[in-house]
């Protein structure tokens, strides 16, 4: 997942964490916060506070029982996916354009020949 780009740092990571909540992250910054946060414990940590801030006061605000580390593993689970499925659909496309340039070489191969014949 690491290839040529830069890590994220932790600043920001933590700048992110907020985004990340409310899920306003773009798929490439959730692909780098999910990295970042599966390397970093003191980022992890801060993620968890932030979210239990957040999402736990809203719960208790509500009335709603709910179990913190469940909620936070489900929406790590959950960006987890989103950034599966835009590696998928990337890497899907990108066969897609290859297929199409080859097409096109491949035509203008066959009418260069045609022509000459």
């Amino acid at each position: 997942m690491k290839k040529n780009r830069e890590k994220l740092q932790c600043l920001q990571a933590t700048k992110m964490i907020p985004s990340f909540i409310v899920g306003e992250l773009s798929y490439r910054e959730l692909e780098q916060f999910m990295e970042h946060m599966e390397e970093c414990e003191s980022c992890k940590e801060e993620l968890s506070i932030q979210f239990l801030v957040e999402v736990g006061l809203n719960s208790l605000e509500a009335g709603n029982t709910f179990d913190l580390q469940e909620e936070l593993d489900g929406a790590m689970e959950e960006a987890a996916g989103k950034v599966r499925l835009y590696h998928f659909f990337r890497h899907g496309l990108l066969v897609l354009e290859c297929i199409g340039i080859a097409a096109v070489l491949l035509s203008a191969l066959l009418l260069l020949l045609s022509l000459m014949g």
